[in-house]
């Protein structure tokens, strides 16, 4: 399946450049609604705002196209940290399938992620999940159940707890909830689909972590560079009712290591300078700091091309 995927996504960028300029690159994404591709629709805008001719180029999941950058099929992608970690290392749903020529190119705002369930319910924490029927599988996005477990555990609760409602994807996920399947459903907070899904059923809630080193301790047994984030309500963040503490991890921008120096050089200088023009594409861009483009990231790399521009500002510390 992902030989096939990757033959059509490869066909695609193939038919795209027929009729493009030779500067026009790839930047692979998720489905549409999800928060992936919206990332990856802004990072487009602000390129294509600077001459680089952009195009995003969606699939389901981030397991299925980040092997596909590694190969060169297409030059960046947007995902997050421990899945590029993991695929570059073949651990865990990569096993079996090392990416050795991942790199990366810059940190943007990190992930902050929760449960959703209806506003009017009676679920207000994830312990009142118990026994009820919630979203599981994610048979195409194998990133989700470990989350699930990270978020649950904070609950002293595992996924064997609840009735599993069995979907493929989280646009899937919010779906089944939409549909009344499932009480709940996981998401990035922000992203398009919380939207439609807090208008569909007229509000929802984000269930909160209380945000204790206990807690933390127990979400990174299941997602390793895991940390807590504190929100307050605004008009970007259906769910969230008061200020609370919610599970958040960083995302990247990547490429592949033959992509040259000097396109990546220039991807790196549009996201460092392209904050204002992100945001107004999505908003959850007011959330990123250009500074924070260089962080911890091992095991993964660099793109020689992001050390040279992140150099050149004082940025990068051998």
């Amino acid at each position: 399946m992902k030989r096939h995927l990757a033959l059509a996504v490869l066909s695609a960028v193939l038919a795209f450049g027929t009729h493009a300029s030779a500067q026009t690159v790839g930047i692979a994404t998720s489905n549409p609604g999800s928060i992936f591709h919206n990332i990856g629709t802004a990072v487009a805008n602000a390129a294509n705002q600077a001459g680089l001719n952009a195009t995003i180029q969606p699939a389901t999941s981030p397991n299925q196209y980040i092997p596909f950058v590694n190969s060169g099929g297409i030059e960046f992608g947007v995902a997050n940290l421990q899945e590029v970690n993991y695929a570059l290392e073949g651990k865990e749903w990569f096993s079996g399938s090392v990416n050795p020529d991942l790199r990366i190119v810059g940190l943007v705002m990190p992930l902050v992620e929760a449960i959703f369930v209806r506003a009017d319910s009676d679920i207000h924490t994830i312990a009142d999940l118990k026994g009820k029927p919630m979203v599981d599988g994610y048979t195409a996005q194998n990133t989700i159940l470990p989350q699930l477990d990270a978020m649950y555990a904070t609950a002293g609760m595992t996924r064997a707890d609840m009735q599993p409602v069995q979907v493929p994807s989280v646009v899937a996920g919010a779906d089944a909830f939409i549909a009344g399947d499932s009480v709940g459903f996981i998401f990035a907070h922000g992203a398009g689909k919380v939207r439609e899904a807090d208008a569909a059923v007229g509000g929802l809630r984000a269930l909160p972590i209380e945000a204790t080193e206990e807690n933390l301790r127990l979400a990174r047994q299941f997602w390793p560079v895991a940390f807590f984030v504190e929100l307050e309500p605004g008009p970007n963040l259906p769910g969230v009712l008061e200020k609370a503490t919610y599970f958040a991890y960083p995302q990247v921008v990547f490429t592949h290591a033959n992509v040259p120096d000097d396109l990546v050089y220039q991807m790196t200088k549009v996201l460092y300078e392209s904050k204002d023009v992100m945001a107004k594409t999505f908003p959850s861009f007011n959330n990123f700091n250009p500074d924070d483009m260089v962080g911890e990231i091992a095991p993964s790399e660099y793109h020689p091309g992001a050390i040279r521009f992140y150099k050149e500002l004082g940025l990068w510390k051998d």
